[in-house]
């Protein structure tokens, strides 16, 4: 692996495990934030193919990739939605979790994937260790009943939420197109939930989200999502770091997101609670490393 491949391996990891903490950070209703952020993914994405001269797809391969857009977008309007119930810190490594885990179900049930009876073993120890690590993430010293409450509706939202993730890694499957290729109209499904979801809030009496400044605010995570899908997909080239290893490395971002919103936005944890958050994101990024090379 060359310098320059390393660092654009690195890109996802950054910018896909600070994307909570920025949104977090900046704030606003789950309005604002998927708005603003799809709108930054949008111009990012423009921008990207316009420089690059990308041709725009049509037909089904157009359709496919809005409807992955549209999905992802829909899934992660769930995720703001449980961010203020548990932390970023907490949500992050469940939300992980269960992508790892739907992403694997559907390769098994719809792409064939893990065709022996080896490969299935090895595959659900890997999941079993995926979902042992996020739990041990969650784990408290001192157990409130409203705590217990919050984290029950988080998990609840989050496995919803795993539905719409999946179909952002499945819908591209349909397509005959590179992710380059892919990545705008995404951008477009992206933002197109965004604003009906914007618009149906506003018609049932809650303040409208365009005119509220920290929607726009929100741009700037926007570009944190935009800069890591796109690294990710260059990443993920033959003459880059290839697809195995650009995953493997983008699944560390676990690690960065869980660590940036215990330090950065205070949700803290007691020395025990930490040493085995460690351990829990350690079996998740290693069990991500086994599926990858099954």
């Amino acid at each position: 692996m060359n310098t320059t491949a390393l660092l654009i391996g690195l890109g996802p990891v950054i910018a896909w495990g600070f994307y909570p903490t920025v949104v977090t950070k900046i704030g606003g209703r789950p309005v604002n934030q998927i708005l603003g952020s799809t709108l930054g993914t949008f111009i990012f994405a423009l921008a990207f193919s316009y420089i690059y001269g990308i041709a725009f797809p049509s037909g089904t391969d157009l359709l496919f990739s809005i409807l992955s857009g549209a999905s992802w977008a829909c899934a992660q309007i769930i995720t703001f939605i449980a961010f203020p119930l548990v932390g970023s810190s907490r949500v992050t490594p469940i939300s992980t979790a269960i992508q790892l885990v739907g992403t694997s179900l559907f390769g098994i049930i719809a792409l064939g994937s893990w065709p022996t009876i080896d490969d299935k073993i090895l595959g659900g120890i890997a999941l079993l260790l995926i979902i042992i690590g996020a739990t041990m993430t969650v784990w408290t010293e001192k157990k409130s009943h409203t705590e217990q409450g919050n984290l029950k509706k988080a998990v609840i939202l989050l496995l919803i939420g795993g539905i719409g993730y999946v179909g952002y890694s499945a819908f591209p499957q349909a397509t005959s197109i590179d992710g380059m290729t892919s990545f705008l109209p995404q951008s477009i499904g992206m933002l197109s939930v965004a604003t009906i979801y914007a618009i149906i809030l506003a018609i049932r009496g809650e303040k409208s989200a365009f005119t509220e400044s920290v929607s726009y605010k929100n741009i700037i995570s926007g570009f944190f999502f935009g800069f890591a899908a796109l690294t990710y997909l260059i990443s993920a080239q033959p003459n880059m770091n290839g697809m195995t290893t650009a995953f493997i490395l983008s699944q560390t971002n676990v690690i960065v997101a869980t660590l940036s919103g215990i330090y950065l936005l205070g949700q803290r944890k007691t020395k025990k609670e930490m040493v085995i958050t460690l351990i829990g994101l350690l079996l998740i990024v290693t069990a991500a490393t086994i599926t990858v090379f099954i």
